[in-house]
């Protein structure tokens, strides 16, 4: 790939959610699946919907628009080590792409409720794949440095370390 390629993506929809700011924010959907949001999708991608609400879980693609700042090594939310940024989920990466994991609770015309919200208002969602336990479930005990920090998850919040 040359330096000059460019990878263009549009925004599908946008996140509602009660978090105006990344600080205060769960780190991650499995640490706050009570918190609730919703994606508005652009009325283009309706027919995109069809047969959604036959799925539990969802896989949200978002560009994390907030983030202005790019790192290659990183001091995670769940550590106080640094770590090579893509052995982390943070989001200060390169092409700052999120990944949710999201309890679907509601299909409303083009308006998708859900539950486990990791995103704050605003965000640009760039794709929305079902979630398949067959797919994408792997069982593994390798887990790098997070088997030590998972104990952490439900209380991690963001800070102001990757504005």
């Amino acid at each position: 790939m040359q330096a000059s390629d460019q990878i263009v993506c549009r925004p599908i929809g946008v996140v509602r959610s009660r978090f105006a700011a990344p600080e205060g924010m769960p780190v991650q959907t499995a640490g706050a699946p009570q918190e609730t949001g919703r994606i508005e999708v652009d009325p283009a991608y309706a027919a995109g919907l069809r047969d959604i609400e036959g799925f539990e879980y969802l896989i949200v693609l978002t560009h994390l628009h907030l983030c202005r700042h790019e790192r290659l090594e990183v001091v995670p939310f769940l550590d106080q080590a640094s770590h090579g940024v893509f052995a982390t989920r943070a989001p200060a990466r390169p092409n700052r792409i999120g990944l949710s994991i999201v309890r679907l609770e509601a299909v409303d015309g083009t308006v998708l409720r859900f539950s486990g919200n990791d995103m704050v208002d605003g965000t640009p969602v760039l794709d929305i794949k079902p979630y398949v336990p067959r797919f994408d479930v792997r069982q593994t005990e390798r887990i790098g440095w997070f088997a030590q920090r998972l104990d952490a998850l439900e209380a991690a919040r963001a800070d102001g370390r990757m504005a």
